[in-house]
């Protein structure tokens, strides 16, 4: 089957734990309504910790997207995709808009996540800036497991957050995360963050935020395992910078190192490899056309290319973020 490519409405999941949405609204042309929905999960196949549902894109047919792709996976994914990783998509998409200063967390790695939570993935991610600001990553500081699990207890949080390297970001940096490094983005950013297609998160603090009591912020492990997921390595200023790329007008958008993980890049008016993709529109208008047919788009649409799409390729002064799943040769 040869499918077209899709223009994706919002898919934001409500009453998030932070606060934002009225940046995304922006960014994509609708109203604002209110409420903390800060995220926007495109192309979405994942659903959020702890659902069976929520988060998952429906198309305009009503179908699940996963269903779609379940059912038809070459034609969605690709021939070699799915050789390799059958229909897992292995990609999420999301915009983030940080209305308030993100909670300092992390993510596990493969490994543990398929150890203590049998998932298929950890999650790793990366961050494509669209408005600066200031990001959060990786520990500054010598911490034990014993040091850190009393910084959280105690919710010591002004203590936490100067243990993480505090990093200006302009639009178009782009950062990679990797799964188990302590994290946060600062208020005021908009992005668009790509990784791998779960919803695990271990919260190192919550004070101040609007997380329910019952909330698992330790993913439901206890501290003494949850915490064995976090990198402590203490990283110099220029650790870190290894890993952020700053502001390539086209091309790669994040280091090397990503690329088992995920591939993003910027990209104009230009031609696109066929493959399973989000393209998220971030200036100007033009048109993505391929074999068959085109469209129109502008700044704020968010287009989803199956593989069966033949010679895609953007006219106009349109600048996008190109966001796919990692090559199916890329390294494991």
């Amino acid at each position: 089957m040869t499918l077209k490519p899709l223009l994706l409405p919002s898919n934001q999941p409500a009453d998030r734990f932070y606060e934002g949405g009225a940046a995304i609204a922006e960014f994509r042309g609708e109203a604002y309504s209110g409420g903390n929905v800060p995220e926007d999960w495109v192309a979405s196949t994942t659903c959020l910790f702890g659902e069976t549902n929520l988060g998952l894109t429906r198309l305009q047919s009503g179908e699940l997207l996963r269903d779609a792709i379940a059912a038809d996976p070459v034609a969605w994914l690709g021939e070699a995709h799915v050789a390799r990783w059958g229909t897992d998509s292995m990609l999420l998409t999301k915009l983030l808009d940080a209305g308030q200063r993100l909670p300092v967390h992390l993510h596990p790695n493969d490994e543990f996540a398929a150890r203590h939570l049998s998932r298929a993935h950890g999650k790793t991610e990366a961050w494509l800036v669209l408005r600066p600001g200031v990001v959060y990553l990786g520990f500054n500081t010598d911490l034990s497991l014993d040091s850190l699990g009393q910084l959280v207890e105690g919710q010591e949080t002004d203590t936490l957050l100067s243990s993480v390297h505090a990093i200006s970001v302009e639009a178009g940096d782009g950062i990679l995360v990797p799964a188990g490094m302590p994290h946060a983005i600062g208020e005021g950013i908009l992005l668009v963050e790509v990784q791998q297609p779960e919803d695990m998160s271990i919260l190192l603090e919550w004070k101040g935020f609007a997380l329910d009591e019952d909330a698992p912020r330790e993913l439901g492990l206890g501290w003494d395992l949850a915490l064995q997921a976090a990198d402590l390595t203490n990283y110099s200023q220029s650790d870190v910078e290894q890993f952020v790329v700053r502001r390539p007008h086209k091309g790669q958008a994040l280091p090397a190192m990503a690329l088992p993980y995920f591939r993003a890049e910027w990209v104009t008016a230009q031609d696109l490899k066929s493959g399973f993709a989000v393209l998220v529109i971030t200036e100007g208008q033009g048109a993505l056309v391929w074999d068959g047919g085109s469209m129109t788009v502008a700044a704020g649409a968010v287009v989803l290319l199956p593989s069966s799409v033949r010679e895609p390729r953007l006219t106009g002064d349109l600048r996008a973020a190109w966001c796919r799943p990692p090559a199916p040769e890329a390294v494991a």
